[in-house]
């Protein structure tokens, strides 16, 4: 083998890089460990424990250190459906925003164009404003839309003459703004709902957020935060040095509060309260300025430090002395004087709470301003570490609202002017807004003016001057995306394009933990069954196969790691199928090596003749496993996107292992020994079975048919189960305390939903899966409470008296799942497009490394038998079987998987037959002996790779919990059926075409030869 030294760098190198990714996983695990030993199955103090140390340096990597939220940035994260959570996708509104563009106009034309719109996106892919410019086109080709969206909401965007596709242009760059405003309010709302490790994205389709929740239990909390339209206002601010009296008499009176707790007296007295009240009138009332005020009692402030110190007080000491400044660190400058603005204080993110809790403490409260409102900054002072919170004195009005609403701004973009260093931001505001905004600037001239959003602060810019005509610039060291954010926050106000979930899946915790316990069995069990397989079948040559098999896992999960990737149970599945399929290298290579050594070569030169012409098929066979591998990942969505991602990066490591890693190990041992490839049981298994393919094949026709034409009756009779991720509807899969019978249960559910619901026994005997379409095309974004609250209504007849609403949703609701009609739709149609894609893929590959469709057409031949073979038994057992059989993403990553495997095993009996047909030409071979040399040499390839796959998903179908075994089922057919495929239907199409072209020649060549005598 050429360039070892470079395989050995690159290998040491990937260690080295897989070993550092997976490094942080370790890291966090430990302290996850920690917080759960010390929180003792308290989430909440769990939560808060992780939350203290996110800032915390973790891990020390001597060059470098880390937090612990950098280090949970580069560990390998758990899909919600291996720790339990909540997964959301949401859709923005674009109708409502089109309908605001145009100034709620009752045009005809443009509501009929709208309705036109809706009812195309539910067979289309397109975005929405595509849509309805067909659709506007359609009703009324003449029309113009300027007319319509020409108004004083766009001013100075569209004018009168604007031609249509003017217009599209410009919703689409509204509609993108707004998506994008959208993802930054979610993003950031999440941020503050104090969630571990959240997955926002925006995903391929136009208007469409994934939001993933890990560790949420209260789903409604959640629908609400994530529903809520955004509330954009102006408050006027006070300044630090009006404020700081009032945060320092906040402090000692909470010292004074903590001092009673904790030596067990009463609460302070009601009348001292009063007195303290009276004191912080007479302060604001005096004659004394504030700012003079204000520095006494910093002065004060620094001999009660001072005198701690001097005292050699204990840090819990001062903290009880200062349990306010210990939390919030004062807006102080270098020279010990108050600083300016309205920022009046700074803390970490972990102690924002615990001052919000102190700061509405009604014994505090009542020792500030009655006009004050106290607001955090969205954005921390240190981004990279995440931490450092600015707290904001916004001052309101009389009656307590602010100053300006954001629903007067028409308009608002990021400007980058050439002879300036950073961004600025231009806005415009109606005439109603421009006149109050002029007296509003004029009044605060060199203050500050807070932009507020869902009462955070996004900006807290200082006016310079009166502005009048309602036009500004806001400046400030923005970078061009931060300039953007701040643009699109500020369109909020007159954008509300509210956005509505469409799809929701919950996972209970309990669910999840089941899934990691399964998964993990699951993969031990198939890990240690293919170890064992190698050994037995190849001795010591199937030692070096386990080790490169150990060396792939860890560089698969390394390289996952280093991608951010997502373990979910789909890829956990995908890591198990992986280490079925690395293996097949190692047969293909060591079967080859075998017939090397039986035609007369030495060890060595078999073995370099063994990895050099088994690394062809090789190749052949996971390229197209990869290309089906891509094309899941692009239409899939979610798990299934884990699962093609595990699948493409196994492939790929595994060819790395398996040719270059186990040929190391292999040589190594040929250096100190001789190598075995075979045991005594194993040497002359299947060894030339000397079987006619050919002579017989068309017994395996009639079987073939039989099956078939069995399979597409039931699918026209009985047709399949789908899914809700192709019909659409909610699933609530709950368990109860003792078994129950389905007919009692839809018949209590019926009763609450008035309609039959769908309830089957899912796994054990007291748990269910119920399937109802009840108010599904609801865009009322409190129809999934009611759903929930008719669910536990309907069920409690089967519950304990003592079971809540709350408790039946967090103990006996283990997951439940929603998808809307558009979604449903959008997937069936990917699903289709996936197939094909991959059928057409395959083909072209073939025919392109082979050149000759007579394979093409034995390939796809081959994959439609196997596609057709596999539905028509879910259609057959659907209603036998005793666990789900829906056909969902689930089942099409299956049959897509299938498609790549049945393609694998068929591409190396086609890489042997054309080498047959070029020996059997020299020979001269019939056609018919060189097909069936080809398949009896491949034979024990075939079986042999099929049982190393076969062994694994039969491990994760046993012990793979409930969740998986429908999935797994269809890739145990699929891959019983693609070996048979691959051998009886495939290879014996690709004959008949061959022997069909030899007699045809013949025909014509007898015909010439007549014509010529």
């Amino acid at each position: 083998m050429q360039n070892k030294g470079a395989i050995k760098f690159f290998a040491v190198a990937l260690a080295v890089v897989c070993l550092y990714q997976l490094s942080f996983t370790f890291v966090t695990s430990r302290i996850k460990d920690k917080a759960a030993a010390y929180a003792k199955g308290d989430k909440k103090k769990e939560l808060a424990y992780l939350d203290s140390m996110s800032s915390k340096e973790v891990y020390n990597l001597l060059v470098k250190n880390y937090t612990l939220r950098e280090a949970q940035d580069r560990e390998i994260n758990l899909g919600l459906d291996l720790k339990g959570g909540m997964n959301v996708q949401l859709e923005v509104s674009v109708v409502d925003l089109i309908k605001v563009l145009a100034n709620h106009s009752q045009d005809k034309t443009l509501n009929k164009a709208l309705a036109k719109a809706l009812e195309m996106e539910k067979t289309s892919q397109e975005d929405f404003v595509t849509l309805f410019g067909k659709a506007y086109q359609q009703i009324d080709p003449n029309a113009k839309m300027a007319a319509v969206f020409a108004n004083l909401n766009t001013k100075n965007q569209i004018s009168f003459e604007a031609s249509n596709e003017e217009v599209l242009k410009f919703l689409k760059k509204e509609t993108d703004a707004a998506i994008d405003n959208s993802f930054n309010i979610i993003r950031n709302r999440i941020d503050r709902f104090g969630v571990v490790q959240p997955n926002i994205q925006k995903l391929s389709q136009s208007g469409r957020i994934l939001v993933e929740l890990p560790g949420v239990k209260d789903p409604e909390r959640v629908r609400k935060l994530l529903q809520g339209s955004a509330n954009l206002e102006f408050w006027e601010t006070y300044d630090n040095t009006e404020i700081f009296q009032f945060i320092k008499q906040a402090n000692d009176r909470y010292a004074e509060i903590v001092k009673a707790k904790a030596e067990k007296k009463e609460a302070v007295d009601t009348t001292a309260n009063k007195a303290a009240a009276s004191d912080s009138s007479k302060v604001a009332e005096s004659g004394q300025s504030s700012e003079s005020s204000a520095s006494s009692l910093l002065s004060e402030l620094k001999k009660d430090t001072a005198k701690s110190k001097s005292k050699s007080a204990s840090v819990d000491q001062q903290t009880k002395d200062n349990p306010l400044f210990s939390l919030l660190q004062p807006n102080v400058n270098r020279d010990n004087t108050l600083g300016r603005g309205a920022e009046v204080g700074m803390a970490l993110k972990k102690d924002t709470a615990k001052i919000n809790k102190i700061l509405t403490d009604e014994r505090i409260k009542n020792i500030f301003p009655t006009n004050l409102r106290l607001a955090w900054k969205i954005k921390p002072i240190d981004e990279k570490r995440g931490d450092g919170f600015q707290l904001v004195a916004l001052k309101s009005s009389k009656d307590g609202r602010c100053a300006l609403t954001g629903d007067v701004i028409t308009d608002a973009r990021a400007d980058f002017a050439e002879n300036k260093a950073s961004s600025e931001v231009s806005m415009s505001m109606n005439s109603d807004g421009a006149k109050i905004w002029a007296r509003l600037t004029k009044a605060n001239i060199g203050k500050q003016i807070a932009i507020v959003l869902d009462n955070a602060v996004y900006s807290d810019p200082n006016v310079q001057n009166e502005i009048n005509g309602g036009s500004s610039q806001i400046t400030g060291n923005f970078t061009i995306n931060e300039a953007k954010d701040l643009a699109n926050i500020l369109k909020s106000g007159k954008m509300p394009a509210p956005a509505r979930i469409i799809q929701e899946e919950i996972v209970g915790p309990s669910l999840g933990k089941e899934s990691i316990d399964n998964s993990m069995a699951s993969f031990a069990i198939a890990f240690l069954l293919v170890l064992v397989f190698m050994v037995f079948f190849y001795k010591s040559a199937g030692w070096a196969a386990n080790v490169a098999l150990l060396v792939n896992v860890f560089f698969l999960f390394g390289i996952l790691a280093s991608i951010n990737a997502v373990l979910t149970l789909p890829g956990i599945a995908g890591i198990v199928l992986t280490m079925g399929m690395a293996v097949d290298a190692n047969v293909l290579i060591y079967e080859r090596v075998l017939e090397e050594t039986r035609s007369g070569k030495g060890l060595r030169l078999a073995v370099t003749e063994g990895f050099k012409r088994a690394l062809p098929s090789i190749i052949d066979g996971q390229t197209t496993t990869f290309l089906t591998g891509v094309i899941l990942f692009i239409f899939g969505s979610g798990p299934i996107q884990g699962f093609a991602t595990t699948l493409c990066i196994g492939i790929v490591t595994s060819i790395f292992t398996s040719v270059f890693i186990s040929r190391l190990i292999i040589e190594w041992e040929l250096s100190r020994k001789d190598v075995s490839f075979s045991t005594k049981l194993s040497k002359n298994w299947l060894l030339d079975p000397g079987v006619d393919f050919m002579g017989i094949r068309k017994y395996f026709y009639i079987f073939s048919g039989v099956i078939l034409t069995a399979g597409i009756i039931s699918l026209a009779v009985r047709g399949l189960n789908y899914g809700v991720d192709f019909t659409g509807g909610h699933t609530y899969v709950v368990r109860f305390d003792a078994p129950v019978k389905t007919s009692e249960v839809q018949s209590l559910l019926e009763k609450a939903f008035h309609t039959s619901p769908e309830v089957k026994t899912y796994g054990s005997d007291n748990q269910v899966k119920i399937t109802t379409k009840y108010l599904v095309e609801s865009t009322d974004p409190n129809v999934e409470k009611e759903i929930e609250s008719k669910l536990y209504e309907g069920l409690k007849p089967l519950l304990k008296a003592d079971v809540s609403f709350e408790k039946f949703n967090t103990d006996y609701r283990q997951s439940s799942q929603k998808v809307g009609p558009t979604v449903a739709n959008d997937i069936k149609t990917s699903a289709i497009w996936a197939i094909i894609f991959a059928m057409i893929g395959i083909a072209l590959y073939i025919l392109i490394r082979f050149r000759n469709i007579s394979f093409s057409i034995g390939g796809l031949v081959s994959l439609a038998h196997d596609v057709l073979f596999t539905i028509g038994w879910f259609s057959l057992l659907y209603s036998i079987m005793p666990f789900s059989m829906e056909i969902d993403q689930a089942f099409i990553a299956a049959i897509l998987t299938i498609i790549g495997f049945s393609i694998n095993d068929t591409v190396v009996i086609f890489d042997r037959v054309r080498e047959s047909i070029e020996l059997g030409h020299a020979k001269h071979w019939s056609r018919r002996e060189t097909y069936n040399r080809a398949m009896n040499v491949t034979l024990r390839r075939t079986l042999n790779t099929s049982l190393t796959v076969l062994i694994t998903i039969v491990a994760i179908f046993i012990f793979g919990g409930e969740v998986l075994r429908g999935f797994i089922f269809a890739l145990l057919i699929g891959i019983g059926v693609g070996t048979y495929s691959s051998i009886f239907v495939a290879t014996c199409t690709v004959y008949e075409i061959d022997l069909w072209r030899e007699r045809k020649a013949q025909k014509a060549e007898a015909l010439a030869n007549s014509q010529n005598a």
